[in-house]
């Protein structure tokens, strides 16, 4: 109902971070191939730059599959491959079934990515990687062929790993893979650390919503800094990007942080709340997804300076 979101913009505290330029961005990365992997969120990401970039050029719609999880953009007059490939874990994953029903819980398998994402990465010259809001819910981790704990799942006879747990580790998988994948060279991984929801009152299926109109006090988010979880997922994302750099030294493979955690703890008004027009889940509030235009936007003006900064690098 209200249009203010649109208006308001992150400002750094030491420096002044410019506007996206999709004139300059498709500049950068002609020839190039670009992909996000992840949850819906990524694909939140990719929706927003592409939508930027459409305002400089009209792109192809090459593939889409049939779930439209895998999708393909193609830029024609600059060269430019997007793509965006649908992964809840990132990690291999089996939902369990109960009388053919899904549960919503999955036995996730530390020691085996997403093959779906993993096949498709030789050629890219950048990656996305992004993940968490599937780590949410009962899962039961495994590694080695070994049921090794759970994930809120409260049962005799089972360790509980807990939720940042199972997020490092199959961060780790992922960039591990990476790492020792052969065709991919000089690829540069971007991993872009948690985007915070937030709900009110209540969860997402117990009533909670969204309704905030203006940004949250950077005041008041400071104070709340040391005890926010989210501060905590952003940490181990990065500690794993870190461990993932130090042992691919030497070997071409370059990992970068996509920081937006604590930008978007400000941005509570950005969600589509119970505007978002699912006639799947009607009755629910959607305060994980932005809205575009929107605070997302911001991301893609991250995502310029950090690949301009990494092309400055090494030219």
């Amino acid at each position: 109902m209200d249009k203010d979101f649109v208006n308001w913009r992150w400002k750094p505290e030491k420096c002044e971070l410019p506007r996206f330029n999709p004139h300059k961005f498709l500049q950068l990365v002609g020839g190039r191939k670009l992909g996000f992997v992840g949850d819906s969120v990524a694909r939140n990401h990719m929706e927003s730059l592409l939508c930027l970039l459409s305002q400089a050029e009209v792109p192809m719609d090459t593939y889409k599959d049939s779930e439209d999880r895998f999708r393909t953009w193609y830029f024609p007059l600059s060269n430019f491959t997007l793509m965006t490939f649908w992964s809840k874990f990132l990690v291999k994953s089996e939902e369990r079934m109960v009388n053919n029903t899904n549960t919503g819980s999955f036995d996730l398998y530390f020691d085996e990515v997403d093959e779906k994402w993993a096949s498709k990465l030789p050629g890219l010259d950048y990656v996305i990687i992004s993940d968490a809001h599937w780590f949410f819910r009962r899962n039961y981790l495994h590694n080695q062929g070994k049921l090794i704990g759970c994930v809120y799942c409260n049962e005799p006879n089972i360790t509980e790993l807990g939720l940042n747990y199972s997020l490092r580790m199959s961060f780790r998988a992922a960039l591990k893979y990476i790492n020792n994948c052969k065709g991919c060279k000089d690829m540069v991984t971007l991993v872009r650390t948690f985007s915070p929801a937030h709900f009110e009152n209540g969860a997402w299926d117990t009533g909670g919503g969204c309704n905030r109109t203006s940004p949250q006090r950077q005041k008041a988010n400071e104070e709340l800094e040391n005890t926010r979880f989210e501060l905590e997922l952003r940490r181990l994302q990065v500690e794993e990007l870190n461990r993932a750099n130090k042992e691919g030294e030497g070997e071409g493979k370059r990992f970068r942080a996509l920081d937006i955690t604590r930008a978007m703890l400000m941005r509570p008004d950005g969600h589509p709340g119970e505007f978002w027009g699912n006639r799947w889940m009607k009755g629910y509030n959607d305060c994980v997804h932005w809205c575009m235009p929107g605070p997302i936007d911001a991301w893609n003006d991250f995502l310029l300076a950090v690949l301009q900064k990494e092309v400055e690098s090494i030219t």
